[in-house]
């Protein structure tokens, strides 16, 4: 029994193959269709084969080639990002973007082209992928460049995975001087001063990114209070620059949801209480870009019955209001989240056919499995997603409808004829059949 990280859906796979070397001969003798799998740490079934057979490729983790003098990198795509930061970052380069853990591959972060909270300024993962090796089921070997074969590679990226096995990937990284930070944080009340905060903060600081209470109403009676967080890379090393990280565990899944009503609203009301630093001073990368990656199985708060998480994104035009309906439907249910993001795109276009980082705003939240209660609040929040011309994210879905998910990527007719008619997901299938 295999599942991804919310650990919803739990699916039976015929065979499982973990692949151990570039170049190797996608097996014959398993059944078809085929899927390759990463760190898992996908949500839902866009990671997963129902019924078919996954191709592990974590064992496909090799540096191939990297020049000192322009930071340009090729490695094989099972290369975990949190190996490429220890590679790379004692070296002064740094992905130029990276998702909110450091747990993921490679080729996963560009069949899903990844986001972080630099996209008004670096855009997604896609935007500095120089090239990948892909395998097709048929034997052939292409290699992907933006400019040799820009359209196998605008299918490839943010591609999910299906249009064949990528087994290299050439990144350009970009110049550090440490591995330290500068951040500074601030309280907002409503929603309306946080987009006052973010407009001006996204014109001065590279990575931002909002907390927001969805159970505790602010001053006007409305949720919407939250904590404003940005920062940039560090020039100089702070005095006190030794940082060793403090790793945690849930050491095991308690009998149900540790996340419900009560500990929800104590929890956001203590963490909207915490001390903020308005003066910008020293933040090592690690605990401020991937916070949750020091609480080893954070998962597991949520009992055995797992969780959704519910990612969208707005276009500008309708994200003030469409964010507001969002939140307010929310509270209404009385279902919150305590790991509420909100934070806007920049106005670079989407790197694939069905990448999802776009121009607009984008909320994620995480709720634990309630049964109908939880069905009945996903489709109020996709009506308004859907009224408001948005789209939801397909490596943190795991029950999107599929037309959901085809007015949110409507050029997926085109990229179905990219797609290798030996590889499939459980998403695609339920998105196409």
């Amino acid at each position: 029994m295999t599942a991804s990280w919310n650990r919803i859906p739990r699916v039976e796979h015929a065979a499982e193959v973990a692949l151990a070397r570039r170049g190797q001969p996608l097996p014959l003798d398993i059944p078809r269709p085929l899927l390759a799998h990463g760190l898992g740490r996908s949500y839902g079934d866009v990671c997963l084969n129902p019924g078919a057979s996954l191709l592990h490729t974590p064992g496909l983790d090799r540096f191939i080639a990297f020049d000192a003098t322009t930071g340009q990198l090729t490695a094989e795509a099972g290369l975990s990002l949190d190996a490429l930061l220890r590679f790379a970052v004692p070296r002064g380069w740094f992905p130029p973007v990276v998702p909110g853990t450091r747990f993921v591959t490679l080729g996963g972060a560009v069949a899903n082209d990844v986001h972080g909270k630099n996209h008004h300024q670096a855009g997604s993962f896609g935007d500095h992928v120089l090239g990948v090796t892909l395998r097709r089921s048929d034997g052939q070997v292409m290699e992907i460049t933006p400019d040799s074969s820009p359209d196998w590679f605008v299918a490839t990226v943010g591609g999910l995975g299906l249009t064949g096995l990528i087994e290299t990937v050439t990144l350009q990284l970009m110049p550090v001087r440490t591995g330290w930070m500068r951040a500074w944080s601030q309280r907002f009340d409503s929603l309306g001063a946080f987009w006052e905060l973010n407009a001006q903060a996204e014109r001065e600081w590279p990575y931002t990114v909002a907390w927001i209470d969805c159970l505790n109403p602010g001053p006007d009676g409305r949720v919407g209070r939250g904590i404003y967080s940005a920062a940039r890379h560090a020039t100089t090393v702070p005095s006190r620059s030794e940082y060793r990280e403090r790793r945690r565990s849930i050491p095991l899944d308690p009998p149900v949801s540790l996340v419900n009503r009560l500990t929800l609203r104590a929890f956001n009301h203590l963490y909207y209480r915490q001390p903020v630093h308005a003066t910008p001073r020293a933040a090592h990368h690690l605990p401020w870009l991937f916070p949750l990656d020091a609480i080893r199985h954070w998962n597991r708060i949520y009992g055995h019955k797992g969780f959704y998480q519910y990612q969208c994104v707005l276009p500008p035009h309708t994200a003030k209001d469409g964010v507001q309906a969002l939140l307010d439907a929310i509270a209404a249910s009385g279902q919150g989240s305590f790991l509420a993001v909100l934070k806007t795109f920049g106005a670079s276009a989407a790197s694939g056919m069905l990448s999802f980082p776009r121009p607009g705003a984008t909320l994620a939240l995480d709720f634990p499995e309630k049964g109908r209660d939880t069905e009945r609040l996903f489709a109020r929040l996709d009506a308004i997603v859907q009224e408001a011309g948005g789209a939801l994210y397909p490596a943190k879905d795991a029950r999107m409808p599929a037309a959901v998910f085809r007015q949110g990527f409507p050029d997926w007719e085109t990229f179905a004829e990219y797609v290798d008619p030996e590889f499939s997901s459980g998403f695609w299938r339920r998105m196409t059949a």
